[in-house]
């Protein structure tokens, strides 16, 4: 028989704006012990703000284990590691774990815990959503408390803060200040009685002023280098990676010009840099202005000078000025001078800093 010809029938009494599943509701809401003893809420608030102590302190002590310890300490703590690498990880690990601890404590213990029911709604938002967002996110801080737990919010701002530095002055790893370190050349340790002269790249031989011919480009490094005694100068500066920043510093292009090409410019205290070269032949730095890439594409007829890296051109015949690209400065300039044998020496050092542009850098127009 079918249940729909029942008098009576249980569908035919149902009442269509009944669910039909009941809501089963939710269980009894539990009370943290902080939400009904003050002095657990008390404790809890300390223990927050202990964790949000201890993290400044971690902090504090990675910025005291940066400055104290060498990085090229080798006595090992823990698995071979030294002792720079184990303080500054575990220090700065714990500043940020315990800054995470101390908000989980706060959210568990101390935030509003209630129970809030929400609605699916419209993917699409409507000024009411926004509004009620924003009410939300007010609703939220103040039950946060932290407008009434001064406590927990100064020591959470300064151990934010604090943990702000190590990101600071791990920024000082990336590379070594030029400081001072750019604004002189071993050129300029040449001496009265022994003028530092000027030598082939790679095969470290002297060059004669009359072995040059016009249009000749020659890749140079300091004598110096190789025989430092000769100047006076202790060996251990020209070894290992000092030898390198040396010759990264002092690295130099030789050219041969007609000397009625030659456009002398002024020096940084204004003075011409008529006699700077040597029958046409001119020195200047083989590292660009830009970004400092080594330079070598000369074009022989226009005595232009072209960086690979970015294309910024260079003019030798005048004052190593830029034609064209990025560089934003002129090639330092190397006087020349010739000793008693007709050796190329330098007369000085450069009268400027050599690479790229950096912000103690002064400019001056030639």
């Amino acid at each position: 028989m079918d249940h729909r010809d029942t008098p009576g029938s249980e569908l035919e009494k149902a009442d269509s704006s009944i669910e039909p599943i009941p809501d089963p509701g939710l269980p009894e809401h539990q009370w943290r012990p902080t939400d009904v003893d003050a002095a657990a809420e008390k404790r809890a608030e300390r223990q927050v703000a202990s964790l949000f102590g201890a993290s400044a302190v971690c902090t504090v002590l990675f910025l005291v284990g940066y400055f104290t310890l060498d990085i090229d300490d080798n006595w090992s703590v823990v698995a071979g590691f030294g002792a720079s690498t184990i303080v500054l990880g575990v220090t700065l690990g714990l500043a940020m774990m315990l800054i995470g601890v101390g908000v989980i404590h706060w959210a568990r213990k101390l935030m509003a815990d209630h129970e809030m029911v929400e609605m699916r709604h419209p993917a699409r938002s409507s000024d009411e959503d926004r509004e009620q967002t924003i009410e939300a996110l007010n609703d939220g801080l103040e039950e946060s408390g932290i407008g009434r737990r001064p406590l927990i919010r100064n020591s959470l701002l300064g151990a934010v803060g604090l943990l702000g530095l190590p990101a600071i002055v791990v920024l000082r790893d990336l590379g070594p200040l030029p400081g001072d370190k750019l604004l002189s050349t071993i050129w300029g340790r040449g001496t009265a009685d022994a003028p530092m002269r000027i030598v082939r790249d790679g095969i470290w031989t002297p060059i004669l002023a009359s072995d040059l011919e016009i249009g000749d480009l020659v890749n140079c490094q300091p004598d110096a280098l190789k025989n430092p005694e000769r100047y006076g100068i202790d060996p251990a500066e020209v070894e290992g990676i000092e030898l390198q920043t040396q010759k990264a510093k002092a690295s130099l292009i030789l050219l041969r010009m007609d000397p009625r090409d030659i456009k002398p410019g002024k020096a940084a205290d204004g003075s011409s840099r008529e006699n700077w070269s040597v029958n046409g032949i001119v020195a200047y730095s083989k590292i660009c202005t830009h970004v400092g890439c080594p330079i070598s594409l000369n074009e022989r007829t226009t005595h232009h000078l072209l960086c690979p890296c970015h294309q910024s051109t260079f003019d030798l015949a005048d004052s190593g000025k830029v034609l064209f690209g990025p560089a934003g400065r002129p090639l330092p300039q190397l006087p020349l001078a010739v000793d008693d044998e007709g050796y190329l020496v330098a007369a000085s050092d450069f009268d400027e800093p050599v690479g790229p542009s950096f912000w103690e850098r002064d400019y001056y127009e030639r």
